[in-house]
């Protein structure tokens, strides 16, 4: 039985401790007695204290509320356990067996009609709540006791219970197993009131009798665990009144041959729903069977088409699972379309989301559910600012929820045919303005932001008549998202469907040359070039060709380098190589193009001088040689495959360059963009160049002067967008490279005497470059090698079609002839011009 309530112990008197002290002698049994007791409310206490502090912390914890009002109860606090159970009831529906606990409390300490209406509340609270007949049971009771107009039979009273029980008649009448229970409280009243009548009072006292057998007709007519007890005291009720000559005559004699149907169909329908009955009543089953079982005694229920029985056995699930989704789920969904938006409709969404208020879902049909029903602004309001309140799974829930309240005002506007007033609008934009503040830290880079942002573009424009705010919102975005590429397409496509082509040509100006994921960046490039033929002049069109071309090549070259993986693996392998085989003067350092600036590009470079046919011969010598090279063994057998990659065996090998056959490559590509990684020349790269002349690595060194000369050969060449500058190494002239420095002023003399040279050697030595230059210049004097890869500054090299237009002596080879090598003293002064 429920627990009941205990006052809390008074405190002892004077008196009392006196008298302990002038009989110490006392039953010692007394003594222990009152110190358990003393130690178990210690112990309550502890445990109230401990509770508050943990509600304190998380007013959400249910087990905690539960606990809290318990142990109140049992102590005996009064105050603290009402407002303990208010505080829980605001966030929690409270079980049927706590409501009866709480109405018999108050009831216990109530005196009068006083205390009346606060009792009948907290009954309306629970059957609100939950299903229940017992509780519906106790409800009926207590008006019966202590209404007075009821106990006292006047009509009014009698006019109140009346339409307490058909309430309650119609929440849980159709209860197969329990219903029959508020059936027959109701036919007591009814008798009790017939009881009440004058003898002499022959109308009332028929009317009466009506009333009575209407109320059996009626209960023998719905399937119910009691329909042949039902019968029975019907005949007997009969009998006494003179109508049935035998109440133990047949089962069905006497009665009238409609009662006698109505009966015959509802046992009919008992027995097809006792199977039913029997396995959702089993309360050892485990939980998921008895929802299962619910769930099939539902689809047979719907298949009967009674949406009265439908929504009871509804009602029953949900009290014995009030915190399964999936059930409220289908629950709301067949309220909805049986029938759409009553009041009825909104009551089951209310109770839903204070069963489930974590399922975002829920809260986003009870809003549409209330402007179906037509209910005021304050109401949806009230709604949605308790809603977002809720801890949700995902955020997509809260998106959902703000879309969903846009939507019920846009609509509510758009109805009116116009913008009712400031303040509707502002709404919206206040609703957009919490959506973005709270989701953006957390659908960053998301479609769910994109939809935020523009559906509100969209209606600050259409709605709001407000251009410059449409545009600030699509701003906004950028700001926390420019690297999403549908943001920019949906700010160019508003700007385009309005008409305003400039603005969207800006757009892309600003978005072409950054970088998107996928094929973002190429996919923003074509799209402008669309947005050109369908929209621009020629001159728009050409203008776009220009500021494109270069940066789909760009991005074309991005495509075609190694994933990022073979990228890390290739540079460990390169770094592991250097170190086996290079000199301690030729280790390399951080990479040129992350120091050194950009050269400006200049815009007359000499042509390569050399003729096709100096060329073709140095092909043929060196296609020679290489074949003979692949066949010749390197330190201890070792040998290099003729596509460039090392095997494994070449891994151990510790190979010493005595710069005898070595060629100095420079101009290798090291930057494709700014907006794109660096891409650089890898080992492999330069291997699979010199492939056919028998190719090497690093200071490019090769087996004999033969694939020497032939790899000097393949000068001008192109590597990853690269011309390259080939020519050989002369070490005789490092110590004197090495003497003089790497800060001595250069200088070149002109027709009018001594003149600064403004021309600079080719960026595979110097840092940045310009793709379209392999010759850029630079202003100053005195200028210094930046970055820490110095060691390529070459012993000496031929000039590749280097020239020096101020300079009077121009060193450019004739026609047909190679040009005279340079020893590394005029090479290190040409590399430090500026």
């Amino acid at each position: 039985m429920d627990e009941t309530l205990v006052p809390s112990d008074p405190q002892p008197t004077d008196e009392v401790m006196n008298e302990v002290q002038q009989n110490p002698n006392k039953n010692p049994s007394e003594s222990e007695s009152d110190s358990d007791d003393s130690d178990d409310e210690a112990q309550q206490t502890v445990q109230i204290e401990t509770l508050e502090i943990e509600l304190a912390n998380n007013p959400a914890n249910y087990d905690a509320h539960v606990q809290y009002i318990r142990a109140l109860r049992k102590k005996g606090d009064i105050e603290k356990l009402r407002k303990a159970r208010e505080a829980m009831s605001e966030l929690f529906p409270l079980s049927p067996a706590m409501w009866q606990d709480w109405a018999k409390d108050e009831a216990s300490l109530g005196s009068g009609s006083e205390s009346f209406p606060e009792i009948e509340k907290l009954y309306e609270c629970g059957v609100f709540d939950y299903l229940s007949v017992s509780l519906w049971c106790d409800y009926l009771n207590f008006v019966q006791e202590h209404e007075p107009s009821v106990r006292e039979c006047s009509p009014v009273g009698i006019l109140k219970a009346r339409d307490l029980f058909e309430r309650a008649l119609t929440a849980a009448g159709l209860h197969v197993a329990e219903g029959h229970r508020i059936w027959e409280a109701y036919r007591e009243f009814e008798q009790a009131i017939f009881h009440t009548i004058d003898a002499t009072d022959v109308e009332a006292r028929e009317k009466q009798i009506q009333r009575i057998r209407h109320i059996f007709h009626r209960q023998m007519s719905i399937p119910h665990v009691g329909l042949r007890s039902t019968l029975v005291a019907y005949k007997s009720w009969e009998a006494e009144h003179g109508t049935v000559p035998d109440a133990n005559s047949g089962e069905l004699d006497g009665v009238s041959s409609y009662v006698a149907s109505a009966y015959r169909k509802a046992l009919e329908m008992l027995n097809a729903r006792v199977l039913f009955e029997e396995r959702v009543s089993r309360l050892d089953a485990p939980d998921v069977e008895r929802l299962q079982e619910y769930m099939d005694y539902l689809k047979f229920e719907q298949s009967s088409g009674d949406p009265a029985r439908v929504q009871l056995l509804y009602e029953r699930a949900v009290t014995e699972f009030p915190i399964s989704n999936a059930l409220w789920f289908d629950y709301t969904r067949y309220m909805d379309s049986t029938f759409k938006a009553s009041s009825i409709v909104r009551d089951v969404y209310l109770r839903a989301t204070k069963n489930c208020p974590w399922v975002g879902e829920l809260w986003v049909r009870y809003l549409l559910s209330l402007e179906r029903g037509r209910a005021s602004e304050k109401e949806i309001s009230a709604v949605f600012e308790k809603s977002i309140l809720c801890t949700f799974s995902s955020f997509d829930e809260y998106l959902d929820i703000f879309l969903t309240r846009v939507d019920g005002l846009r609509r509510k506007i758009s109805q009116a045919g116009e913008v009712e007033d400031a303040l509707d609008y502002a709404v919206i934009r206040d609703t957009f303005q919490r959506a973005s503040d709270y989701l953006s830290p957390h659908l960053k880079d998301m479609d769910g932001l994109l939809r935020i942002h523009s559906y509100w573009a969209r209606l600050e424009s259409s709605l709001g008549k407000d251009l410059v705010a449409a545009r600030g919102v699509w701003e906004s975005l950028l700001k926390i998202s420019g690297s999403m590429l549908n943001a920019w397409k949906g700010y160019i496509t508003m700007e385009t469907e309005m008409g305003n082509i400039n603005e969207a040509r800006s757009l892309y100006r600003r978005c072409y040359s950054k970088r998107f994921p996928g094929t973002g960046s190429e996919d923003i490039c074509h799209s402008w070039l669309r947005f050109e033929r369908e929209f621009g002049t020629l001159e728009d069109f050409d203008r776009a060709i220009q500021k494109l071309t270069p940066r789909l090549e760009e991005l074309q070259l991005f495509r075609l380098q190694p994933e990022s993986k073979n990228v890390g693996l290739m540079t460990n392998q390169r770094e592991n190589v250097s170190k086996r085989n290079t000199p301690e003067k030729r280790k390399q350092g951080s990479n040129v193009g992350d120091e050194q600036p950009k050269a400006k590009r200049q815009k007359n470079t000499a042509p390569d001088m050399r003729k096709a046919k100096g060329e073709d011969k140095s092909r043929e010598k060196s296609s020679v040689e290489t074949k003979r090279l692949e066949n010749t063994q390197v330190n201890d057998g070792k040998s290099s495959s003729a596509h460039g990659k090392e095997t494994k065996d070449l891994t151990p090998v510790k190979l010493k360059y005595k710069d005898q056959c070595t060629a100095f490559v420079s101009n290798l590509g090291y930057q494709a963009s700014c907006q794109l990684p660096l891409l650089r020349a890898t080992y492999d790269d330069l291997r699979g160049f010199f492939s056919d002349v028998g190719g090497g690595l690093a200071y490019v060194d090769f087996a004999d002067d033969a694939h020497l000369e032939a790899a000097v050969a393949k000068n001008k060449r192109t590597l990853l967008g690269k011309r390259l500058s080939i020519a050989r190494s002369d070490p005789k002239q490092r110590k004197t490279r090495e003497s003089l420095g790497r800060h001595a002023p250069v200088e070149h003399v002109g027709e009018s005497g001594p003149k600064e040279d403004k021309s600079d050697t080719s960026q595979g030595a110097t840092g940045g470059h310009d793709p379209e230059s392999t010759n850029p210049h630079n202003d100053g004097d005195n200028i210094q090698l930046k970055g820490k890869n110095t060691f390529a500054v070459p012993r000496t090299v031929r000039p590749l079609g280097w020239t020096d237009k101020n300079n009077v002596k121009m060193e450019v080879a004739e026609e047909g002839e190679d040009e005279k090598p340079k020893s590394n003293d005029e090479f290190r002064k040409m590399l430090l011009r500026k």
